[in-house]
């Protein structure tokens, strides 16, 4: 029997039962809760928005402190992700808080792939998590949680409309992180204006299609006051960590020469209403719908990428050793077609490279007999020629020899004739006076 049906028939054979005492498993709730408090716990935001909207006093306003950080300027070449984690303690309660920036987000003229950097460092913080959850020895006790709990974006206070950046840059970003939209530095424009603008945002998101994140009102004790704040959706709120004295109190706030807009007072702005529900109503709520709703989704697709499912082609349940089997098989089977299409492809290479070789061969032999042949005529015709050049010189040394004959013969018939006329002047001296 498959181990899906066992359990299938134990869940459905749960009966209950009284007790007939006390047991001592209500003390649950309080070990869970002891437990969480010693590891501790984890919260990550992403801060969207462009460059000077108060993003970093907002944070530092929110959690009652000042975190390190450099202030970005307008001359950023691109959207770059700057994470910076921080140990934080409040009463026995430990919490490693992540802020996430995007620095130069919106600053650059072509602002079509500014999300892109958004949602590659989402998605990589989810496949680093599935990584550590399908190792072989997984230790998520102490595994760094790094995925994205809650995304503030801020939006400029313009008291127009959303700009086409932020449309599409949510758009992008909902299936994969809980979207908490707030208006920026809201005390630059008047109230009626804001109220406006609420309600143009909240329209231009709904005729969209973006999903907010939305706080649950499926809790009793939460659903009242969640409901509630759903309907103050986008917050517009203010920051500031200057405390100023206003009556006999010193509170945070900001000094115009108009007058002091209080941060926590919620006539002025909605940033307690925004504390509130991401940090001491909701914020486990966030983490929840992270892991349950977005990293499933990453997960599931990702998983089916790779060819794992849950149910096979007859609707019945597939075991993970099932679907691992069946994927390795597959796996090997397409191995082998491969390696076999590679066999014949290196055959098929092979007899054309050694049919290539030998049509070379085959030229070079032709062009070595053309060689060979044209080398033998040409020796032919010089060997023709430098017998043409002897027999010429052997005529024309034959010819000088017969010339220097003749004029040593002639040489010495004249010498002989001079003598004889020689000898008869000196006989007969009459011959002298003619």
């Amino acid at each position: 029997m498959a181990a899906t049906d066992i359990a299938r028939q134990v869940g459905e054979g749960c009966r209950t039962v009284p007790l007939a005492g006390h047991v001592g498993f209500d003390s649950l709730p309080d070990q869970l809760v002891n437990k969480s408090v010693s590891q501790g716990f984890c919260f990550n935001i992403l801060c969207v928005g462009e460059t000077g909207l108060g993003k970093s006093t907002l944070m530092d306003t929110l959690f009652n402190t000042k975190f390190e950080g450099e202030p970005a300027t307008h001359t950023q070449p691109g959207v770059q992700l700057r994470s910076n984690t921080y140990d934080l303690q409040e009463s026995n309660v430990g919490l490693k808080l992540t802020i996430v920036s995007t620095v130069g987000f919106g600053d650059q003229i072509n602002k079509e792939d500014s999300y892109k950097p958004i949602v590659e460092f989402i998605d990589a913080q989810f496949e680093a998590y599935l990584q550590e959850e399908l190792k072989i020895r997984r230790v998520l006790h102490t595994y760094h949680d790094s995925r994205i709990h809650a995304c503030l974006y801020f939006i400029a206070p313009t008291g127009h409309s959303l700009k086409s950046l932020d449309l599409v840059t949510m758009k992008k970003l909902d299936s994969k992180v809980n979207i908490i939209p707030i208006i920026a530095k809201s005390d630059a424009i008047s109230k009626s204006e804001l109220t406006k603008f609420k309600i143009k945002i909240t329209s231009e998101l709904v005729s969209n299609g973006v999903q907010i994140y939305q706080f649950p009102t499926d809790d009793e004790s939460v659903a009242e006051i969640n409901g509630t704040m759903n309907a103050h959706l986008p917050f517009a709120v203010i920051g500031s960590t200057e405390e100023l004295k206003i009556g006999n109190k010193m509170m945070k706030a900001r000094q115009y020469p108009w007058g002091t807009v209080q941060v926590e007072n919620e006539a002025h702005c909605d940033f307690v209403k925004l504390r509130e529900m991401l940090i001491r109503v909701n914020m486990e709520d966030l983490r929840e719908q992270t892991h349950s709703r977005h990293y499933e989704l990453y997960r599931r697709c990702k998983l089916e990428e790779m060819g794992f499912k849950d149910t096979d082609p007859d609707s019945k349940p597939f075991s993970l050793q099932e679907t691992y089997e069946a994927k390795r098989n597959e796996f090997l089977g397409e191995l082998q077609k491969k390696e076999e299409e590679m066999r014949q492809m290196f055959v098929q290479r092979v007899k054309e490279k050694e049919a290539e070789l030998k049509e070379a061969e085959k030229e070079l032999h032709e062009k070595f007999d053309r060689l060979k042949k044209l080398h033998q005529d040409e020796k032919k015709k010089l060997e023709d020629k430098k017998k043409s050049l002897d027999d010429e010189v052997n005529a024309f040394k034959q010819r000088k020899t017969a010339a220097e004959l003749l004029q040593s013969q002639g040489s010495q018939a004249g010498g002989s004739q001079t003598l004889k006329r020689d000898k008869e002047k000196k006989n007969n001296p009459w011959l002298c006076t003619e």
